[in-house]
């Protein structure tokens, strides 16, 4: 054991002598190239441009030539490949200094082969596909020219009006830590300068998903105690997975805008954390905290940089005002001196230094890129990301025989598979629905398709399209009424054995500058589905959607639901591997749904009140006209067979100090199908320093078992699972009775005390 010891101190310190070497050598590099740079050439490489200004192919826009000549663009996002090459060109050959560039682009889930959305992956609860989904970006992005990712996006959502939410790991700090720390090692590896890893972007710091109302770019107010407790973990885990930078949010931090909040960017990021990567803006940010009402453009300018803001994304506030704000005495040299050797520093851990050109490689393009093996992957992972809410009449799985109608306006629709943020993706190869059962299903099932509806008539809706947010009918489009649809589905249905209504919303309808006041399925679409039912055909309604809904009335009406999401390149591949019985549910929700819009926000681990509901005393927190309790809980996701918890076993009634809790439920597969389980384990604190949640989530485990095969879960509770952040934000764990819960969603557990003392 001492010799194995030894060895063990012995690596580390190699390890650490060789990276102290490395960064030594980095440092020597750096301080040479700096003391040759004018303030003008430090000052513009922290200016991110958009790749917006270049003509396609290989010609850049004059304004955009002349300032890489100058040496006054560090990076540039969302550019194409011969751009990149033509800008790279430019900047080594021409700048006085010959610097690289950085370029970014947001691969959010996935490059070219497209993954389910952040939030869908999320249901996967497993760590080791998410690192895996962010590897194949990674490899296949950086074979395209792109060193940098604005991913992961970790922000914390408790409202499913916010497009964002798809974008994120869903509502709980424990599992959103998780899911942070397995993207960052995907896209990093463990060598920023091999040319198939990336570095990453943790996003928005902070708070961003917090937002009133669910109101994109909207203000943000709340405890310091929310922050560290529940808004901030994840962002952390980022940090101490070792992210090599941090995006700036929109919103206010103590009424201060993120980007100029000297205590969130350095008192807590750097000096509380131990950050050592760049921070780069959200776009035009620093320009937007003049509406926030902190000054001109020269002012909120200098207000970022001196809280510790390193790079200016589009706004250009840094590269036009930060030389007068030096003469003026606003900033110091030192102030553009840090921020340029931020950037520096992670060109030259990109190996951009040596060579430029490294993650511009054509051949590896064509080798790397939507491979069979990342189609594969791409398929597994959307099969494992979908949620089965409901299968009452066990519908499901369907028989690969007979005739299926496929009815509704997102059954055959391909773009709407992949989801937001997801521009660069091969649509040539994604699968729709009705794809996906005639792939799956084989010759022995006929698949018929009828349109049914529009996606809306909301005339709001409508009004609000563009580019961004296509399904406006061109005028070269023939109208159909939406009673000639619906009579067209019902003629189809009638054709057929089984209904699968594929409704929900478009791709455009989440993410960014994607909020919705009304999260039901529309009134439309909603008729479509009361008149395919009333044919009394059986239905599975397929939700493809980027947040959760309001599904009462679906739920109420609807034998079997299946929640699909936006899966991606293979989404429709993998629906039908669902529907059919290939692969047997096992997707749990990481959002709670909500019965009406009304009860938002609401999520699992909230705190509980000085009056808890009581049915028979009206003088208690609840809704006069509904339940308080959502429609699908946090962790909820049912499978084609069923399991039972036994009641739970403690090693120990009574713990002192640092003695390690044993927690272990029998679970057994009771049903006739094999199939995989996550076994959660909750803890709840109720009596503290401070009120604390209902319950939090602190582990999961995923079992597959046999029908009739039982297992023991063990999960191994310290004190570390304990801890909280009190009213004087020490982190810390307090004695007393703890309730443990073990079970297959947040509302559905056993449970059982323990006592702790110190």
């Amino acid at each position: 054991m001492d010799m194995k010891r030894t060895a063990f101190i012995l690596l580390l310190l190699a390890s650490f002598l060789k990276i102290q070497a490395q960064d030594e050598k980095m440092n020597l590099f750096i301080d040479d190239l700096m003391s040759k740079m004018t303030t003008d050439e430090k000052i513009g490489q922290l200016n991110l441009t958009t790749s917006g200004e270049y003509v396609t192919g290989s010609t850049i826009n004059d304004k955009v030539q002349q300032k890489l000549q100058a040496g006054k663009i560090g990076g540039m996002l969302n550019a194409s490949l011969p751009s990149m090459k033509a800008s790279m060109d430019v900047a080594i050959k021409e700048s006085p200094h010959h610097i690289p560039l950085l370029f970014g682009m947001d691969v959010i889930h996935g490059y070219q082969t497209i993954f389910p959305i952040p939030l869908a992956m999320s249901c996967m609860w497993d760590m080791s596909l998410e690192e895996k989904s962010a590897r194949i970006a990674a490899r296949e992005a950086t074979a395209n020219g792109i060193a940098w990712t604005y991913s992961p996006m970790v922000d914390i959502a408790r409202d499913p009006r916010w497009g964002r939410i798809a974008e994120g790991a869903g509502e709980d700090p424990w599992l959103g830590s998780q899911v942070a720390k397995a993207l960052v090692k995907g896209y990093q590896g463990n060598d920023l300068s091999l040319d198939n890893t990336m570095m990453a972007c943790v996003k928005h710091f902070a708070l961003y998903g917090a937002a009133e109302a669910g109101r994109d770019y909207n203000t943000v107010d709340m405890s310091r105690v929310s922050m560290y407790n529940y808004y901030l973990p994840p962002y952390k885990a980022a940090v101490d997975a070792g992210v090599g930078s941090v995006m700036t949010s929109f919103n206010v931090i103590d009424g201060v805008p993120s980007t100029g909040n000297h205590w969130l960017l350095t008192d807590l990021l750097r000096n509380q954390w131990g950050f050592k990567g760049f921070v780069v803006t959200d776009y035009t940010a620093v320009n937007e905290m003049i509406n926030h009402g902190l000054g001109d453009l020269q002012t909120v300018s200098a207000l970022a940089l001196k809280a510790g803001t390193d790079m200016d994304m589009v706004g250009e506030g840094f590269l036009t005002t930060l030389k007068k704000s030096l003469d003026e005495g606003r900033i110091t040299i030192n102030d553009i001196d840090i921020a340029c050797r931020r950037i520096l520093e992670a060109k030259y851990k990109l190996g951009l230094f040596s060579d430029p050109y490294r993650y511009m490689n054509a051949e590896r393009a064509k080798t790397d890129v939507m491979t069979p093996e990342n189609l594969k992957a791409a398929r597994e992972i959307a099969t494992r990301s979908m949620v089965l809410l409901k299968n009452d009449k066990h519908i499901l799985p369907l028989k690969k025989s007979g005739t299926i109608a496929v009815i509704g306006p997102l059954g055959d629709s391909k773009n709407d598979m992949i989801g937001t943020w997801a521009f660069a993706g091969g649509k040539d190869k994604v699968s729709s629905v009705v794809d996906g059962l005639k792939n799956i299903g084989g010759s022995a099932v006929k698949v018929l398709y009828a349109k049914g509806s529009e996606l809306t008539d909301n005339p709001v809706l409508l009004k609000n399209d563009s580019p961004f947010f296509p399904g406006q009918k061109k005028a070269s489009e023939p109208v159909i009424s939406s009673e000639q649809l619906r009579k067209e589905a019902i003629q189809t249905a009638e054709k057929a054995d089984v209904i699968v209504a594929v409704l929900g919303e478009p791709s455009s309808w989440s993410g960014e500058a994607s909020s919705m006041s009304d999260i039901s399925i529309q009134k439309v679409q909603q008729n479509l589905l009361k008149a395919l039912l009333a044919t009394g055909k059986p239905v599975v309604l397929v939700l493809i959607n980027g947040r959760p809904m309001t599904l009462a009335w679906e739920d109420a009406n609807v034998s079997s639901i299946l929640e699909a999401w936006a899966g991606g390149t293979e989404a429709g591949n993998a629906v039908a591997s669902i529907l059919f019985g290939d692969y047997n549910p096992s997707g749990k929700l990481t959002t709670t749904f909500p019965l009406s819009v009304g009860q938002i926000p609401l999520y699992y681990n909230h705190l509980n009140t000085g009056r808890p509901m009581d049915p028979n005393n009206k003088f208690t927190s609840k809704y006069l006209d509904i339940s308080n309790n959502p429609l699908y809980p946090f962790g909820y996701g049912l499978s084609y067979t069923t399991f039972d918890y036994s009641d739970i076993k403690l090693n120990k009634n009574r713990l002192n100090g640092d003695e390690t809790l044993i927690a272990t439920v029998t679970l057994t597969n009771t049903g006739k199908m094999a199939g995989e389980e996550v076994v959660q384990l909750y803890i709840q604190d109720p009596e503290a320093s401070i009120s604390r949640p209902v319950k939090e989530l602190k582990n999961f485990t995923k079992v597959m078992l046999q029908p009739g095969e039982k297992k023991d879960i063990n999960f191994e509770i310290t004190t570390n699972d304990l801890k909280f952040y009190n009213s004087d934000l020490k982190y810390d764990w307090e004695p007393g009775e703890f309730i443990i819960y073990i079970g297959s969603n947040s509302r559905d557990v056993k449970s059982t005390k323990v006592n702790r003392v110190k």
